[in-house]
């Protein structure tokens, strides 16, 4: 007999999650416990380096292993007098909020791991010790690290598809269809998180890079563009190398310091966008150059293409 399809996409998740399931264990109880062992030793890194390179992956495993996958196995063993997962996925969904906390940490814990395997030989040969071992099926580290940071996507994916493939009048239709909608929200807030933290990390490489001048440094400022610009000069018929950052809320008119000593730029004005007018200028001695106003002051700025200019301007 033909196996409905939602049963089938319900064992694939109970198998993917076995699979996951052995996959943190090794990341925990393998890799995790034996770094943290010879750290301790003193024998390879601090062991606030180990800590740092796996967050919080026991609990994300203890989770897994002792919660998930047995309330799972329980649901798929009795599948023919009762077809449901909806409900356990319910009670997975909350605690997906503990991978906020790995997710947004992994970038650098990738650094770290790469920095102190380059300053730490011993610690790099006991990585590569355990990546020979047949359970690491010839993959890095790294390559196991990602794992936990790809499954939410996965179980949304597996769930989206059961949903579909479930029969309108089948027992769990309103469950999976509620536990579809909490991982969903997971999912969003866990990706909402990554980008607000990009953001921040990208602006606060600016404002180091303007020197971190007390008043432009805000953390709800948004960066739009920046890049090189001529400034036209009408009197002396020049142009001066100039460079310029747009946030949401200003216009930074800059001078690459020739003497980098800790900022690349000196902020020579900052106009409001508040007010500001910008329009193409047909100046034929200086193409693509157009004309900024705003309350402080009007620069005429010579962009390096057509392409660029436009870009400026819109």
């Amino acid at each position: 007999i033909q196996e409905p399809e939602e049963k089938k996409i319900a064992l694939e998740l109970l198998e993917t999650e076995q699979a996951y399931v052995n996959r943190l264990h090794l990341l925990d109880q393998v890799f995790y416990t034996e770094l943290m062992r010879e750290a301790k030793a003193g024998k390879t890194v601090p062991e606030e380096v180990v800590k740092m390179i796996f967050s919080n992956i026991s609990s994300i495993y203890q989770f897994h292993s002792e919660f998930f996958l047995p309330e799972l196995r329980k649901r798929m063993e009795d599948w023919n007098c009762n077809p449901r997962i909806g409900d356990v996925i319910q009670k997975l969904a909350p605690f997906l909020k503990m991978y906020g906390e790995y997710v947004k940490n992994f970038d650098k814990a990738v650094e770290l791991l790469t920095a102190w395997s380059d300053k730490s030989p011993p610690f790099q040969e006991l990585i590569a010790d355990i990546q020979k071992r047949k359970v690491c099926a010839n993959l890095t580290l790294q390559h196991h690290m990602l794992e936990p940071v790809q499954r939410i996507p996965r179980y949304e994916l597996l769930l989206k598809d059961y949903v579909r493939k479930l029969p309108p009048e089948s027992p769990d239709r309103a469950d999976a269809e509620k536990a579809l909608e909490m991982i969903f929200m997971v999912a969003k807030h866990s990706n909402a998180a990554i980008a607000e933290m990009e953001r921040l990390q990208n602006l606060w490489v600016v404002y180091q890079r303007l020197g971190l001048e007390d008043d432009i440094v805000d953390p709800s400022n948004e960066l739009i563009k920046e890049g090189p610009i001529q400034k036209v000069s009408t009197r002396s018929n020049s142009t001066s190398e100039k460079y310029l950052f747009l946030f949401n809320n200003m216009l930074l008119y800059c001078v690459p310091k020739v003497i980098q000593v800790g900022a690349e730029f000196q902020v020579h004005l900052r106009m409001d966008v508040d007010g500001m007018k910008v329009r193409e200028l047909n100046d034929t001695q200086f193409p693509h150059t157009f004309l900024v106003s705003g309350k402080q002051r009007t620069l005429e700025l010579q962009a390096r293409s057509e392409e660029d200019m436009n870009a400026w301007i819109k």
